[in-house]
């Protein structure tokens, strides 16, 4: 999957709570917002691409996720937070390098030959990473111990990065190789910028190995980084991007051009962004992984940048100049997303309604994000009865609509696009604000349904009105339109 991934430190964002967000950017896969009750949870696990079967514990927490609503090729849960507020995104996909690939080669699944023969089982990936870690965690701290010990035991089949967060703390964990693993806690007053490459560009290895209060890693990575001469540093420091990552000209058009403008965005007069002598330029290697904010950020800043395309840059595709460098680099916000969540746990209010979903499916360039209480057991039809088939019912179709006209008649459509926007990001907030006041009020959990309910009907009301907006102006700029005074 290639995804793009932000991550905001409680001291980073404007309200003090903690943020982590992901573009699940799969082939137009077709999602839907459920819980996960205990009851539902298996208690043995066996993926679709591994082939793996793993016991899972008999003590699940309630979760949130977003399924795939064809599970023929697995769950793909994308993201959830559990009933203790621990939220998890899974997975941004990352690059590595052949030295790393032929030192701990990834753990595929190999089919027998013949019958007398058995299948050797893959390791574990995106298609299952929510549902075997989440349930079981209760911290974004455990949510690395567990997963880095399933790594070590089971290995996995791919390269991907992996985000947890709780109320007070932003770990992120990187897989090296088929076992190995890397893990940092974002500081509280940093984001960090993730465009699908190996991000980590700084460790400490005696945090790691003694006190773990900022760095943690699989058991043997020191050595292992020794026994393959991995390491590349020539400054005596350990640059974990050097050792277990990548620098190629495709990272160069695909990769590198997000991480700058992500950075260009929340940090603009820190370094020079554009021009003969930047400092940084859409095909820099080292572009920081985390970086502190010139300003906090909100719910509405991270929406912005994982729907951006180069706003205000030579490489925006929808400029109408005739550019040689417009549409030269993939986008943020890409046609292809199935779902984008901002998992919020905030830390001004009780813990029942800490966390806060703002939802958006298909392409974020022209979706709006939605608000949604997690601690609930059950969401509204709008975001969780979603068909493989087409229908203006749910929230998933109508974006994906909405998306699919308003993207060939750009210059008329964008209005109607900002303003739905803008409509279902003011309304959240303004309905948060009312049933948290509600929920102080009453201390009734029955609260956060209610509200979920009126967030539903609010952004059903401003979807299908931004639906006849755009297809009103798809209308009237089909080519087969004609009028006898065109003569």
């Amino acid at each position: 999957m290639a995804c793009t991934t932000i991550l905001v430190g409680k001291k980073a964002s404007y309200n003090g709570s903690t943020m982590i967000a992901r573009n699940d950017d799969g082939h137009f896969d077709v999602k839907k917002l459920i819980v996960v009750e205990p009851k539902n949870q298996p208690r043995k696990y066996k993926s679709k691409i591994g082939h793996l079967e793993i016991e899972l514990p008999d003590n699940p927490l309630r979760y949130t996720s977003n399924p795939s609503v064809d599970p023929t090729d697995g769950i793909w849960p994308a993201n959830g937070i559990n009933e203790l507020n621990v939220a998890m995104t899974a997975t941004e996909t990352i690059t590595t390098n052949s030295r790393v690939a032929g030192a701990d080669p990834l753990v595929k699944y190999q089919k027998a030959k013949t019958k007398k023969e058995k299948d050797i089982p893959g390791g574990i990936g995106e298609e299952d990473l929510v549902a075997i870690v989440l349930p079981y965690i209760h911290s974004a701290r455990e949510g690395v111990e567990r997963l880095g010990m399933l790594l070590e035991k089971y290995g996995t089949y791919e390269n991907n990065g992996i985000a947890f967060s709780d109320q007070d703390e932003i770990w992120w964990l990187e897989s090296i190789g088929g076992h190995h693993w890397i893990a940092r806690r974002v500081k509280d007053d940093e984001y960090v910028l993730m465009p699908n490459q190996f991000g980590l560009d700084r460790f400490d290895f005696d945090d790691a190995y003694g006190a773990k209060k900022e760095n943690m890693c699989s058991s043997d990575l020191k050595e292992f980084v020794e026994k393959y001469h991995l390491d590349l540093n020539t400054d005596g420091k350990f640059n974990p991007r050097y050792c277990f990552g990548s620098r190629t000209d495709s990272d160069h058009v695909y990769n590198t051009p997000r991480g700058w403008f992500i950075a260009r965005y929340f940090n603009p007069n820190t370094y020079k962004w554009d021009g003969p002598n930047a400092d940084f330029t859409p095909e820099s290697d080292d572009i920081p992984w985390a970086l502190v904010p010139e300003k906090k950020i909100t719910e509405d800043d991270i929406k912005y940048i994982l729907s951006s395309y180069y706003q205000g840059t030579p490489y925006n595709p929808y400029t109408k100049a005739d550019n040689p460098l417009k549409g030269i680099y993939r986008p943020i916000g890409i046609s292809r997303t199935g779902v984008m969540e901002i998992l919020q746990i905030r830390n001004d209010v009780p813990d029942e309604i800490k966390a806060i979903t703002w939802l958006s499916f298909g392409a974020n360039p022209f979706n709006s994000s939605l608000a949604l209480y997690a601690n609930v057991a059950k969401f509204p039809k709008y975001v969780s009865d979603v068909t493989l088939d087409t229908s203006t019912e749910n929230f998933y179709w109508v974006n994906r609509l909405i998306g699919a006209l308003a993207d060939p008649n750009f210059g008329a459509s964008i209005q109607w696009i900002e303003r739905y926007q803008a409509a279902v990001a003011n309304q959240s907030h303004e309905l948060i604000n009312k049933f948290d006041k509600k929920f102080l009020e009453t201390r009734d959990l029955k609260v956060l349904v209610e509200a979920n309910e009126a967030l539903c009907k609010m952004a059903k009301k401003e979807a299908t009105f931004t639906l006849n907006k755009v297809l009103a102006v798809s209308s009237q700029a089909m080519k087969c339109g004609y009028s006898r005074s065109d003569n």
